[in-house]
């Protein structure tokens, strides 16, 4: 059974209905091998499909967590124009049913895959939206039915496609993760660069088993190969001579995403400027060497994931947020090329350019360590009220266990004063996501009412639930746009009528008189603006406050 890359001129990537139909046929030719069903529909009314792979024929998810299993996960076709790992995981599936001895080298440990994810996307296709790509023939397009990149959507979860990979991760509790992409970037002689979790992001003894124990075996094993990986070229300047850094990979991409859910995540970018059979062979070379060191570390892998759950059980802080150490670089054997500059023949300008003629390797600074730079204490719960129904249903969908309270209690609980927020001024994948975020933290005695939620972190998932309830967090809810009406007052005034009344709260209300003449100091060329004089004494006054605006409805209970 010759995949259509295979049967072709290795530029070509198969069409989706040809690849669904391949899977169906090995389905049922080898039923003791490998299951594939829809597991549900994309945006655009299209079938979404996963497959299951087992050496000894148990397919089943329950069975297979409750003996311990380990278990492999291999996504496609995020991207559709970067179709690679669809054709590579074709013939990886298809070799696995035809070749008893590869088979039986799974051991225990169970293949999960989906073969395309982006359904919508693989079927626009085309041979020009990737610029730069060097093949194949034709292949499909980056956004899904909804123009969304679905590798930015794993948190907010626009997409029925986003909805469907929380419930799949979360139902399978996967080991280890490969996520299959192409780069853009830079020019290098390397076919194959990895993005990988970021070690101290997913921390502890599982961080640091990834970087000093997975990646260098991954790294020796892909050059023995012939296909020597360096980590993703992330200049930090113009050009990889000048250094690269670590992708800081935070949750709304694939491998940011499973690390709150403690998954060793890949995600191999082949690059665009080699020859596709090049990055076909090169992805295949990179699952099948991932999968091996996976079934041989699988129990240790499974392990240092329960550790990092029960670490997280005993925490007295949560870190939310990571920031690059610019002072303290590591370093990277680089082989790259010679970076240029010479002038544009488009404008007056300089253009880069990198000489092929002039190969060169040395040292270069790698950043990539990232310690912690916002960091919260551990509450022992969080309370959502009953209102907030789209944080709750990905909370539910990650698994992430809460009760419903049936009377309505009363706590004293912490709560968040949104202080300022700074948000991008055009729309990103839909959102006009909040880059800045600055709260203050207040105590309250609150009462929650019934039916809604309470929220313990003594829980396998609460790593996923602080990082997108706590408003600082990388890709937290509220940074999503997820509570902007708390950010809104709903009340207003005539300025006419409340001049007088403005004054009258100057009088009345101390606190109010100082920060207001604080303001005038600092602010002198506003005086002459009315509305921007009425609106300060409005929204700081006690007068007319309104105790729900810019106070974030989550409440932690300590």
């Amino acid at each position: 059974m010759p995949t259509p890359y295979e049967k072709g001129n290795h530029n070509q990537t198969t069409e989706w209905s040809d690849c669904i139909a391949f899977y169906q046929e090995l389905a049922q030719r080898f039923p003791q091998v490998l299951r594939f069903e829809q597991i549900g529909v994309s945006d655009g009314g299209v079938p979404v499909h996963a497959g299951v792979v087992s050496a000894d024929g148990v397919f089943e998810r329950e069975q297979i967590k409750r003996e311990g299993r380990p278990v492999f996960f291999n996504n496609n076709g995020i991207h559709p124009g970067e179709p690679e790992g669809v054709d590579g995981c074709m013939a990886l599936v298809r070799d696995l049913c035809f070749e008893p001895a590869r088979l039986a080298a799974l051991g225990r440990t169970v293949l999960l895959f989906v073969p395309v994810y982006n359904v919508d996307g693989c079927l626009n296709r085309a041979n020009t939206s990737r610029v730069n790509q060097d093949g194949p023939e034709q292949f499909g397009f980056r956004g899904n039915s909804r123009h969304l990149d679905l590798n930015r959507d794993f948190i907010k979860c626009d997409t029925l496609n986003a909805r469907l990979f929380n419930e799949l991760l979360t139902a399978w509790d996967p080991d280890v993760m490969v996520d299959t992409h192409t780069s853009n970037g830079a020019d290098y002689p390397y076919t194959m660069t990895l993005i990988h979790t970021q070690a101290d992001k997913l921390g502890g003894e599982l961080g640091a088993f990834l970087r000093h124990t997975m990646l260098p075996h991954i790294y020796a094993q892909m050059d023995a190969r012939g296909w020597p990986t360096c980590p993703y070229v992330n200049p930090v300047k113009d050009s990889p001579d000048e250094g690269i850094a670590e992708f800081l990979e935070v949750p709304r991409f694939s491998t940011g995403f499973a690390a709150l859910h403690h998954v060793i995540g890949f995600m191999p970018e082949t690059h665009m400027l080699k020859p596709f059979a090049d990055r076909y062979q090169s992805m295949r070379a990179l699952v099948d060497v991932t999968l091996a060191f996976t079934v041989a570390h699988g129990e240790q892998i499974r392990q240092l994931r329960a550790a990092a759950r029960a670490h997280d059980r005993r925490r007295s802080h949560w870190p939310v947020s990571w920031k690059m150490d610019e002072q303290n670089p590591s370093t990277f054997r680089f082989k790259g090329y010679a970076a240029k500059r010479s002038p544009s023949l488009l404008g007056n300008y300089q253009r880069l350019w990198y000489d092929r003629s002039q190969p060169w390797e040395q040292d270069i600074a790698y950043y990539n360590h990232f310690p912690e730079d916002v960091v919260v204490p551990a509450p022992r719960a969080y309370i959502v009220p009953q209102a907030w129904r789209e944080a709750i249903e990905r909370l539910q969908w990650n698994g992430v266990q809460m009760r419903r309270l049936e009377t309505a209690t009363t706590f004293d609980a912490q709560y968040y004063h949104i202080a300022s927020v700074s948000s991008r001024p055009h729309a990103y994948e839909g959102h006009m996501f909040h880059d800045e975020v600055q709260v203050e933290a207040r105590t309250g005695r609150f009462t929650a009412q019934p039916g809604d939620y309470y929220i313990a972190l003594d829980q396998d998932n609460a790593r996923y639930a602080v990082e997108t309830l706590e408003p600082q967090a990388h890709d937290s809810f509220f940074r999503w746009g997820f509570f902007n009406s708390v950010l809104e007052k709903k009340e207003a005034y005539s300025d006419y009528v409340f001049e007088d009344l403005a004054l009258h709260m100057l009088e009345t209300e101390p606190a109010l008189k100082t920060a207001f003449e604080a303001w005038k100091a600092a602010n002198p060329a506003l005086l002459t603006d009315q509305t921007k004089v009425l609106d300060f004494i409005f929204e700081h006054g006690q007068r007319h406050a309104e105790p729900e605006w810019r106070r974030y409805p989550v409440l932690s209970v300590f």
